[in-house]
């Protein structure tokens, strides 16, 4: 386990309940284990949420899933142990009523697991090289850190190195690379060698916030 993992498994109880906050197929749920008596996904992908209920029904673990958006469907969802969302945060266009909502559905903790910095932030070099643009290098979760204090949230934060997610092969990472950058296909040569040039990294820097819940 990693240590978001750790961070909500500790605060769980045996049979506990756990709210997955834009679940996928379920990594954040279905890692406390049997720990988890009953896990509750979130996710706006229909197939998703299948996923997440077949892998819950493969090991025997209760669930229900809820399809839509947080916290547009929080109101409809129950109250869990621990509340967790991971690789959510930088898609969330009104960050307070994400984290109220988050913070209102869980009896014990709520772990929050990004990136370091914006999963984007990878192709700054490419933006300077391409069309000479400095990107941004923020929102980071120190950034998240104030805006929690800000909300009266004293939370924690640990930065880690985990693995690298299986990649594209080369030329879907050159036509990925190149529509983000705006280019046309006549480009792809050049973001080809571009890509050849600069490896992508065997890690990646990532981070977990969290905090207990009281009251």
């Amino acid at each position: 386990m990693n240590p978001s993992h750790d961070k909500a498994f500790e605060a769980l109880p045996d049979n506990g309940s756990f709210l997955d906050i834009g679940c996928g197929g379920g990594i954040a749920a279905f890692a406390m284990g049997k720990k988890a008596g009953r896990v509750i996904g979130i996710d706006h992908q229909h197939q998703m949420l299948q996923m997440f209920t077949e892998n819950s029904q493969s090991r025997n673990i209760d669930s229900v899933v809820h399809e839509g958006f947080w916290p547009a469907i929080s109101n409809e969802v129950e109250v869990a142990d621990v509340v967790a969302a991971h690789h959510v945060v930088y898609n969330v266009l009104e960050i307070v009523p994400f984290i109220s909502a988050m913070n209102s559905h869980a009896r014990k903790r709520v772990v929050i697991e990004m990136p370091q910095h914006h999963p984007l932030s990878n192709l700054n070099v490419a933006w300077k090289h391409f069309w000479n643009l400095d990107r941004p290098n923020k929102p980071t979760p120190k950034d998240l850190l104030n805006v929690l204090s800000e909300m009266g949230i004293t939370a924690r934060l640990e930065l880690w190195e985990g693995q690298m997610r299986a990649d594209r092969d080369l030329e879907q990472a050159v036509e990925f690379t190149r529509i983000r950058l705006c280019l046309p296909p006549s480009r792809d040569g050049e973001v080809r060698d571009f890509l050849i040039d600069h490896p992508q990294p065997e890690t990646r820097e990532l981070a977990t916030i969290w905090w207990n819940v009281t009251g």
